[in-house]
């Protein structure tokens, strides 16, 4: 009878444990699904709030010299009817996808070799550091010299202004990553290839997803660019045709849709980061 009595006690005990953590895990739910209304909330109320201040304050400025946000979606509606904003934006969003995604790739691979291998450091960190500090818009002529001014000179300009954030941070992540797993994972006999999947790559991730952001931005900087001094094409040619012309409120659709084009990516990136290294993300709050 004891031993009945015993079982059942265990029984209801772990009964108990399990409800009380599905309801943790409901209080959980529902305090994230509050914070995430209250962000949206906040979020909808500053946009209305500056955007409100934007047009009173654009309505009374000569419209040569500023615009409002309503001119702004009225000629947006305008230019994406008749075709013209996707026309100047479909080949900048190409050199954009090719030039970041080398700049990724080539930019971890260099980090990671740079951080792991200390003679390569030695001999080849001081060129990274030398490129990087030349402002890269001072290269920008000698590039169009080399490569013309068709998509071949707009991708390499893209990478040079993506490059530099994606080695750095790559570098830091890894000179970050703790040597004392480096060296229980040695102990444990790890080959250098285990070593890099288990520890070196799951440590450098959050540094390396931060560089991804950072070059982003900065690609989007050396895609308008590129526009401007490469060839008649791009949105960065639409910002200035449109300017040149005094036609401030179309000038601006380029440049929001900019602004937009980033806050986006940057978001993907962020779900991305969750979804292959959820305790990168654990402090941020959408």
């Amino acid at each position: 009878m004891s031993v009945q009595a015993d079982s059942r006690g265990v029984l209801a005990a772990s009964d108990t444990v399990s409800e009380d953590r599905a309801l943790v895990h409901r209080v959980a739910l529902r305090r994230k699904r509050r914070q995430l209304l209250l962000n949206i909330g906040i979020r909808l109320v500053s946009l209305a709030v500056v955007l409100g201040l934007w047009q009173i304050f654009g309505s009374n400025v000569d419209a040569a010299m500023f615009t409002t946000p309503w001119a702004i979606a009225k000629a947006a509606v305008v230019m994406i009817g008749s075709g013209e904003l996707w026309a100047y934006l479909a080949p900048s969003l190409v050199v954009l996808a090719i030039g970041l995604s080398m700049a990724a790739v080539i930019g971890v691979m260099v980090g990671l070799v740079l951080a792991r291998f200390w003679v390569l450091d030695v001999a080849f960190g001081v060129y990274i550091t030398f490129l990087y500090s030349i402002p890269s818009v001072a290269l920008v002529p000698l590039i169009v010299l080399w490569a013309g001014f068709e998509t071949t000179a707009k991708v390499i300009i893209l990478f040079m202004f993506a490059f530099f954030p994606m080695v750095i941070n790559t570098y830091q992540g890894v000179k970050n990553v703790d040597h004392k797993l480096l060296e229980v994972g040695r102990s444990f006999r790890c080959s250098e290839w285990q070593l890099w999947k288990n520890i070196v790559l799951p440590g450098a991730l959050p540094f390396i997803v931060t560089g991804l952001r950072l070059a982003l931005g900065r690609g989007l900087i050396g895609m308008v660019l590129a526009d401007l001094y490469t060839a008649i094409s791009g949105i960065g040619y639409l910002i200035v045709r449109t300017a040149s012309t005094y036609q401030v409120d179309k000038m601006f659709v380029p440049i929001v849709t900019l602004g937009l084009l980033g806050v986006s990516l940057t978001a993907l990136l962020r779900f991305v980061e969750i979804k292959v290294a959820p305790w990168t993300a654990a402090g941020n709050q959408d």
